[in-house]
């Protein structure tokens, strides 16, 4: 969404979220508001101005308004968060159409901006996100982040393209940036409430005050819970449901005329029944007949209790975790320095993931456990200066970070794996005993380590002509260790070769395998240079050139094996090396009451680490691999109109091609695969890439009307924002059985506010109960089954909120 929609919207969506960022009185047609001290402007006109060039971001590390910017950006405030009821990135998403966010749980989750930044599948310890999270300036290195309930939010804003240069970590595809409200000298609070059909309950609260003549301090608080949108006929509970618990504290202290110290805390806890995913549909491969889902499910007697995938009912019989507890502290400084500002951000934060999952997908017992809990503690330091003279500016500043990973992982399988693993023709798949208990246990481990100096200089050329080149000096240093222990059901140790016909069929389910010390060290060079043009006093032309990288990486997610022998060149997986093209234009027309943003963009990454699936073994292990060269390039538009401060409207809209281009030897898609004649490898060059949908537009808008209900004036409002997206390829090489098909979402909202932060509305999302679905998988075995997540079908209920 365009930064102008969101100032359009500030006094008018949503309650208010702060008192003392109140919008001036409610006007009636008798008796329009003027601003103080200005009699002869109107509060629209002042609106109108505010819609205007009043948005300020901190993408380039310094207050700026952000037409200003030449950096395609977003921003969404705190109204219009509330507004739409995004409260969380995967809300976020239906409000900007360039945002894609993937996930099967908390861990195996993908944020991307424009198509790139991580890569669909199994999340894997050894590799980096494409996209920066930051939070209050600290980078957040899990995306199970992006899960959670924003706690406490004044302004979101999503950065477009490599963003190295400006910020701590490397970001090839963009960053998200979300700062959360400061503490206040002024006394100040905020309550909302928020129930819904599907026992919707939601909480969130803020209070901030001075505790001091120079410190204050602010707590937030959010809650929510929900209902499963999944009945699971074998327990009885509705599962893939929310349970989310968010706390966040911080103290301001004005040490000095020129010098702000603030310390903060936080704590987010989910902890729901999650997170399954249904049977979707069996697609036919290359396996014999009698080894595909249709014959193995007869011949245990098996059937889904439905194939149709909106009935949103499931049989899984194993157990069904998703505790999530992300948390930390930072410590923030900035001192007046110089002309310039210095900014020291210290940080650490923790993240603790304890799964479990029905790996199997069905009712029967061949996958009885599968879990993978990490825990994860990160240290990160930055430090920067903003400082500028006559005809230019700049930011330089040196990073950080230091990432301890340990992963401790079970699987087991179940009486019915032997059968439905093992081929039929195999005497061993009649002796449920083969496989029943067969326990893989792994450990894995990650040091991570990456340092940086980075810097950007804005030259003004001229009263019109800027030139902004960026530099990055990276460095990377990562040690994984990898190791599976694999035991029967006996506890006896299955070998890693050799052994008894059983044993080898064991090994053909779960392999035991390690590898200790695998080390990852590079330095890398990262610059971009931006031109930028005033054309006119609303107009800004830009044109970026960016040559940016994702760091390398290890595989530790386990290796496959190839005919017993493990494939160790695959331990390794090269950086992303990106290089980044961008034309763009901010406009505003119309006494600035209309908004145009455009930008194109081509980008292309060599050697792009995707994630693959290696369905020739029974396990379906996910691994890294390198595709020689990918290209995405695509057009983006954001607009919005602003004709009164009764009326605004806005589309924003973006065409995505996303490509293999050089990818030979990927692995084939499941209908190429499983049978004695199938391909070792396909060639998927001019495939689409995972999760781009061609075309994807957000548009809405909202009216407002003055009236007065119980003796209050204020106004009745009604609020409409849609999103629409074109099919997707939800599968590293792409398959007839996993393109999602396009969709469109409708959400709905009327009610009423008064200047007093008094607002109460009605809410109703998914209002056309569209049945789409976020992602789906091929299944272990390379039986045929797909799975996927459906997405929530139409929800409704009530907000009320009140501030003072």
């Amino acid at each position: 969404m365009t930064p102008h929609l969101i100032a359009l919207l500030v006094a008018s969506a949503g309650g208010n979220a702060d008192p003392a960022q109140e919008t001036p009185p409610v006007a009636t047609a008798e008796h329009p508001r003027s601003v103080p001290g200005d009699s002869a402007r109107t509060v629209d006109d002042v609106q109108r101005a505010t819609a205007a060039s009043d948005i300020v971001v901190t993408a380039r590390r310094r207050d700026e308004q952000a037409q200003d910017v030449p950096i395609a950006i977003s921003v969404v405030g705190v109204k219009e968060l509330d507004g739409s009821g995004s409260f969380n990135v995967a809300r976020l998403t239906q409000l900007q159409p360039t945002l894609q966010f993937f996930s099967t749980n908390p861990r195996n989750s993908s944020v991307n901006i424009r198509g790139l930044g991580a890569p669909l599948g199994l999340t894997n310890d050894g590799i980096e996100q494409g996209v920066g999270i930051y939070i209050d300036q600290v980078y957040m290195s899990r995306v199970a982040i992006a899960t959670l309930d924003f706690l406490d939010v004044q302004q979101i804003e999503t950065l477009r393209g490599p963003q190295g240069t400006l910020y701590g970590k490397n970001t090839v595809a963009g960053a998200i940036g979300i700062t959360s409200k400061p503490p206040s000298f002024a006394f100040q609070g905020r309550a909302e409430a928020s129930f819904g059909n599907l026992d919707f309950a939601q909480f969130k609260g803020s209070l901030t005050g001075p505790l001091s003549d120079n410190v204050a301090a602010r707590l937030g608080v959010a809650v929510t819970s929900r209902r499963g949108t999944i009945h699971d006929v074998a327990t009885g509970d509705d599962v893939n449901s929310q349970d989310n618990l968010g706390l966040r504290g911080a103290i301001l202290w004005r040490a000095g005329d020129r010098i702000d110290l603030t310390l903060a805390a936080d704590y987010s806890r989910q902890d729901p029944k999650c997170c399954a995913q249904t049977f979707v549909r069996v697609g036919a491969t290359q396996r014999p007949l009698n080894r595909q889902f249709d014959a193995l499910a007869a011949a245990q007697g098996y059937e889904p209790p439905s194939r149709d995938p909106f009935d949103r009912v499931t049989d899984l019989d194993a157990e069904l975790r998703a505790r999530n507890v992300l948390g930390g502290t930072s410590l923030r400084a900035e001192a007046e320095l110089g002309g310039g500002k210095l900014t020291s951000v210290t940080a650490w934060r923790f993240w603790d993931w304890l799964p479990a999952n029905d790996r199997d997908f069905t009712g029967l017992p061949i996958t009885t456990l599968s879990q993978n809990p990490t825990r994860q503690d990160q240290f990160t330091q930055e430090v920067r200066y903003a400082g500028q003279a006559s005809g230019f500016d700049y930011v330089a500043g040196i990073f950080g970070f230091y990432q301890n990973i340990h992963t401790t992982g079970t699987q087991r399988q179940g009486p019915a794996a032997s059968k439905w693993l093992l081929a039929p023709s195999d005497p061993l798949s009649n002796d449920p005993g083969v496989l029943d208990g067969l326990t893989a246990v792994n450990d894995i481990r990650l040091r991570n380590f990456s340092g940086a100096l980075f810097g950007k200089f804005n030259w003004n050329v001229s009263d019109r002509v800027t030139l902004s080149p960026g530099l990055r000096l990276n460095y990377d240093d990562k040690v994984g260790d990898y190791s599976s222990v694999v035991r029967d059901g006996q506890g006896v140790l299955v070998p890693t070769t050799g052994g008894t016909d059983r044993q080898a069929a064991q090994r053909g389910v779960l392999r035991p395998q390690s590898f200790s010390g695998e080390a990852y060290r590079a330095w890398n060079l990262s610059y971009d240079v931006t031109a930028s043009v005033r054309a006119a006093r609303d107009v800004l032309l830009y044109a970026t050139y960016a040559h940016s990288f994702k760091s390398g990486g290890l595989n530790l997610n386990g290796l496959p094996a190839a005919n017993g022998v493990l494939q160790s060149q695959l331990a390794q997986v090269a950086p992303e090396k990106v290089d980044h093209y961008e034309l763009g234009a901010k406009t505003q027309f119309w006494d600035r009451r209309v908004t145009l943003n455009l930008a194109a963009f081509w980008t292309e990454i060599h050697d792009y680490q995707a994630v693959v699936n290696n369905s020739s073994t029974s396990t379906l292990r996910g691994y890294l691999a390198n595709a020689p060269r990918v290209r995405v390039r695509g057009i983006e538009g954001d607009f919005s109109i602003r004709p009164s401060a009764r009326l605004n409207l806005y589309a924003n809209g973006a065409w995505t091609d996303g490509r293999y281009i050089d990818f030979p030897n990927a692995p084939c898609p499941p209908e190429l695969s499983g049978g004695s004649a199938s391909p070792a490898s396909c060639d998927i060059s001019g495939q689409w890439l995972p999760g781009i949908s061609r075309v994807a537009i957000s548009y809405g808008g909202e009216a407002n009307a003055p009236v007065r209900l119980a003796g209050h004036a204020g106004e009745a409002y009604l609020g409409i924002d849609a999103s629409t997206r074109s099919r997707f390829s939800s599968s590293a090489s792409r398959s007839i059985y996993t393109d999602v098909a396009g969709y469109t979402l409708l959400n709905l909202r009327a009610g009423f506010r008064t200047d007093a932060g008094f607002n109460l509305f009605a809410w109703l999302r998914n209002a056309l109960d569209a049945r789409y679905f976020d992602v789906l998988a091929t299944t272990p075995g390379n039986t045929g089954l797909i799975a996927g997540n459906v997405g929530d079908p139409r929800t409704y209920g009530v907000t009320l909120g009140f501030g003072f």
